[in-house]
Parts: structure tokens; sequence; C-alpha cells
């Protein structure tokens, strides 16, 4: 920005003095500035489609680098150094094409500037010394109109990197803007509603969803009630829409059609914030954060005090490793919780989940890296811990929710049986089918 400001001044300043020397031969200056300017106009005009090419692969470059570096246990795995390899090397030089290109379209335009500024010196040199002959000028004045020639050359190649530069920029802020640009279409309610007749219950009535408006229903015509206290298992096989359908809830998402009610208000009437407070969510990833584990159960609860971050831990069998661990609670939790197995990021999410005292408990999928002895002792202590509690459990495997008070089947995104387990497996194909496929005859 400071050579921005500085080179203008100084080739404006230059042009007036030179004006102020000689106006018929400043004449030749103000050709020159125009045919400069012209220059630089289609020097960022050729030059942007170029540059976004270039950003476009570097972004590729850095795209193939950090797939490699999260998957890199699998590259070791799979033997395959030598295709990342050579993938990044295709990537990069595509890269290097690219820029290439580019900077050869830009470098054109700096010289012929400069040529034309030459030029100019010459001409003013060549008619200056026409008119020292004739006597209208003096040689003195030759050599100061030379220098704020030069002056002017060196603003104008100042002015022409800056503008270069721009162009780059430019090229980068276009792809910055279209995320910018993104409206957000989910409106935040007013209302806060603290119900205690329905606090916790949630319905769905009616509801349809897709991801993609032009596209068919993921979820098509959902209709169920969870009531408090009640435990709600949801079970189907892989891509039928559990996980978006307990996503529409703290509104992830807004519904096509139908409405969700959560304390028998619809949640498209709620402020954002007052309906997320009312609900603890266990993700089907488990993510931690860098920091100790009691920060990560703080997140659940900024005024949960110790006796209450070692309960919740207790409840979800987090305690008994946690225990074990050379600084306890204060152990320090890599990005990502890296330093901890599937199974015990998931038992410390639960925990912190449990922390926040929520009306609503969403478990996705949150004991499928937990051992079945441990995911058996971690429901029975659910059971007593949040037993005044709304709790839904997603899961693939049926020992999860078969003692839920009410499970629901879903298959291709629509609901196709509601019940209890004994009530399921009389009525319901697709839960018999899975009961048999998990479990086998011999349980039945």
């Amino acid at each position: 920005m400071r050579v921005f400001v500085k080179a203008p001044i100084v080739g404006i300043g230059s042009i007036i003095m030179a004006t102020r020397l000689n106006l018929k031969l400043s004449m030749i200056l103000f050709a020159i500035v125009q045919i400069a300017a012209i220059l630089i106009y289609f020097n960022m005009k050729i030059g942007l489609p170029y540059f976004i090419k270039v950003q476009k692969s570097l972004d590729s470059v850095n795209g193939v680098m950090r797939e490699y570096l999260s998957g890199v246990r699998v590259v070791k795995a799979f033997n395959r150094f030598e295709y990342e390899t050579e993938r990044f090397k295709d990537k990069n030089d595509l890269l290097a094409l690219s820029s290439t290109k580019a900077m050869k379209i830009t470098s054109v335009f700096t010289p012929i500037i400069g040529l034309i500024v030459n030029v100019g010196i010459i001409l003013v040199i060549w008619i200056g010394g026409i008119y020292v002959n004739k006597g209208s000028m003096h040689v003195g004045q030759i050599i100061a109109f030379t220098n704020y020639m030069t002056q002017i050359l060196f603003s104008l190649m100042m002015v022409t990197n800056v503008f270069t530069m721009f162009v780059r920029a430019r090229a980068s802020a276009q792809r910055i803007s279209e995320v910018f640009l993104e409206k957000n279409s989910m409106t935040n309610g007013i209302e806060n509603v603290d119900n205690s007749k329905y606090r916790g219950r949630v319905d769905f009535k009616n509801v349809y969803f897709s991801y993609n408006k032009d596209k068919e229903p993921i979820l098509k015509d959902i209709s169920f009630s969870c009531h408090p206290g009640e435990t709600v298992g949801i079970i189907g096989s892989t891509g039928s829409g559990k996980s978006t359908l307990v996503n529409l809830i703290p509104r992830f998402y807004d519904v096509i059609s139908g409405e969700i009610k959560v304390d028998g208000v619809n949640i498209k009437e709620l402020d954002i914030k007052s309906l997320r407070d009312k609900i603890a969510i266990v993700p089907q990833k488990a993510l931690l954060f860098s920091g100790s584990i009691l920060d990560n159960m703080k997140w659940g609860s900024e005024k949960a005090s110790l006796d209450e971050i070692k309960e919740a831990l207790k409840v979800a069998q987090a305690s008994n490793f946690i225990d074990k661990l050379p600084e306890g609670y204060n152990e320090r939790i890599g990005q990502g919780g890296v330093n901890f197995s599937g199974g015990q990021k998931q038992r410390i999410s639960i925990a912190r989940a449990l922390v926040k005292g929520a009306e609503i408990l969403m478990l996705d999928d949150a004991t499928s890296a937990v051992d079945t002895d441990t995911e058996v002792k971690i429901r029975k202590g659910l059971k007593k811990y949040a037993k005044d509690l709304t709790c839904i459990i997603i899961a693939h495997r049926i020992t999860s929710v078969m003692r839920a008070d009410k499970i629901i089947v879903i298959d291709n995104g629509e609901i196709k049986g509601i019940g209890c387990h004994a009530e399921l497996l009389k009525s319901c194909e697709i839960y018999n089918d899975i009961f048999l496929s998990q479990i086998g005859k011999e349980m039945m």
C-alpha cells in the first residue's frame, strides 16, 4: 500500500513540474502516460483468467498434500508412496505450467512500458535539442525534463508491479467472496420457551427433507414423538437417513415441509441458541479439542464442578482409563484426540454431553468403537443418570437399541416400523432381518 500511494504521487508531481517547465514538450508525457495506462488495463484484463487458474492449481496441490498427510497410515498400509508421489507431481506440474503461462503474459507488459517511456526520453532529448538550437530552451531544462521522465518511468513500473499483484489478489478474492456471498437461508426464531408441561418432548410431523431441493427427498413423511424420560432407539441400514433425521432437531438443516416441535413449539419459531441449549449431542465421529480432558469436559458446561465431571465420566465408563493416566484429568489431548483410541474418545464425548445437563440427549452411533461389555455398562449408567431426559439413540447394532422404550426402524428415508423390541420382531420384517443377521435364531 505504501508503494501504491507513493508511486502515483511521484508520477503526478513529475508531470506537473514538467508541464510548468515546458507545456509543448510535456505533450510527450501525456501521450506516454495514456499508452501506459492502456497497457496496464490490458495487463489486468488478460492476466486475471490465468491467475484464477494458478490459484485453482495451487488449491489442488494443497488438497493432495492435506489428503496424503491425513491418510498417511493408509498410504503406508497399502504401500502407495509411489502413487501419491506421482499424484503430487502431476498437480505440481500443472501448477508450474499455469504459473509459467500467467507470468509470461504479465512479464510482456513491463518491458513494453519501459520501452515506451525510454522512447519518450529519446523524443524529449531530440525535440529538446531542436529547441536548444533555436535558443528557445536551455540545456538544464532538457536535463530536468529527462529526470522527470525517469521519475515517471519509475512510478509506472511500480504501479505495474502493484497491479500485477492486484490481479493475483483479485483471483484469490473472487474465490473467497463466493463463500462470503452465500446467504444463510435459516432464519432465527424469537421465542425462548421453557414449557414444563412438554419439557424435553420432540415431535416430528410429516417431515420431508433433502440436501438438494431439486432431488428426491432423503427423508419422507417422518412422523413420531419422543416423550420426556423416554429412550427412543433409531435403527436402519447405512445411508437410510438416521443421522440426517437427528441433525434436523438442533436445526443444522431446515426441513422442506412438515414441522418439528421441541417442548411443543415449532423449532423454526425458537431462538437457535435457546434450542441448542436444550440438546446435548454425541456425534457419529467423536471429536476432542486440544487441551486437557478437564478443558474438554467444560465444553459441556463451563460451570460444571469437578464432582459432576467425575460422575459423568464414571457413567460413560471413562474414569477407569483416565485414573490410570499420568496426569489424570489434566492429561493433555492432542489435536483431534490423536493420543486416544476411538473408544476412549467416544466415552469422553458421551461424558461431555452428560455434563451439559440438557433436556434432550442424542447419541449418534456413539458406542460403535466400544466393546460390547463396556457398551452394556454405559447403557445401564445412562438409564439411571438420564432417567428424566429424552434420550435418542442411533445405532447399527441392535443390542444398542433393543431395550429402548420405543424403536423406530428407518429404511430408505421412510419409517417402516415403530414399537418396542418384542412388537417389532412380530410386525416389522426389516427389524426381524436385522435381528436375525446380528444375533441369530437361537436368541429369539
